[in-house]
């Protein structure tokens, strides 16, 4: 499988004005337009809780200008993964929390040239791929600041690439002021969010919650992409949701709103959206 949907990946090529990606499970994504192929939150290293195994291998996922990272747990900045893909993808760059910047390029032993640090308000330009990131404060379950730095260590990107824009939650809960400013980013072409929710015994085991699907339907609903697609539901049994309650309660309340929930590794173009409702 590894070895097919990369070939898909670097077969493809989107026209001016396209963007196309691949769900990798749980938040991880692919996206591809025709100057970059960035990975968001790529969780690829093996483990037996997994309900469904790795797309790709790290030394398979080659070609990728940007890896994404939204927090530091395994499944968003993958340690395994990252410090495997940084060996074999020696031009591969890496975006993550600006608080988290000195600890992974250590641990993982990393030329920090590689690493692209972002916090709420900073901003990162690649004038080559036509290509600017910027980053939202994300809340799981709180909004949280490195004691030592004041910096924000889970966050959202907002990418703008080739007149396109795309917006990635990480882990993240709706809080006062997300929905502002992500109306103050309108029009963005493709979200990305969590569905997964939280309740006592999940946080009280340690498994630290986000939005709910119809918090996430809401949010979607009010900032109205042109498509949302849903995650983060998939990948662990004590961790998990429902799609079709997501699908369900936005064909309700949002009618208009276009959303996608599909397989893992399925090329999906945003300006040829398979019907989903």
């Amino acid at each position: 499988m590894g070895n097919e949907l990369m070939r898909d990946v670097h077969a493809f090529t989107p026209n001016d004005g396209e963007m196309a990606f691949w769900w990798l499970g749980q938040l991880g994504y692919i996206v591809k337009t025709k100057r970059a192929v960035l990975c968001f939150d790529p969780y690829l290293r093996p483990d037996d809780n997994r309900l469904v195994p790795p797309l790709v291998t790290p030394e398979e996922l080659t070609g990728i200008d940007y890896i994404f990272g939204s927090h530091d747990h395994i499944d968003h900045i993958d340690r395994y993964a990252w410090e495997r893909i940084a060996e074999s993808s020696p031009k591969t760059c890496f975006v993550l929390p600006e608080a988290l910047v000195e600890s992974i390029g250590s641990d993982l032993k990393i030329d920090s040239k590689r690493l692209i640090g972002l916090d709420e308000g900073r901003v990162f330009n690649d004038a080559e791929k036509g290509m600017r990131v910027s980053a939202i404060a994300s809340a799981h379950e709180f909004l949280s600041r490195d004691a030592v730095t004041d910096l924000y260590d889970c966050i959202g990107f907002v990418v703008d690439i080739e007149q396109l824009r795309i917006y990635h939650s990480g882990d993240n809960c709706k809080y006062e002021g997300l929905e502002t400013k992500l109306m103050t980013l309108r029009p963005i072409d493709l979200m990305f969010l969590p569905i997964n929710g939280r309740d006592a015994e999940r946080y009280s085991s340690g498994c630290i919650g986000n939005m709910n699907f119809a918090e996430a339907v809401d949010l979607a609903g009010t900032v109205a992409p042109g498509l949302i697609v849903p995650g983060h539901y998939d990948m662990f049994s004590n961790n998990s949701e429902d799609p079709l309650r997501f699908m369900q309660y936005l064909a309700v309340k949002y009618p208009g709103q276009r959303a996608w929930v599909g397989g893992h590794g399925q090329r999906i173009m945003l300006s040829n959206i398979p019907e989903t409702r």
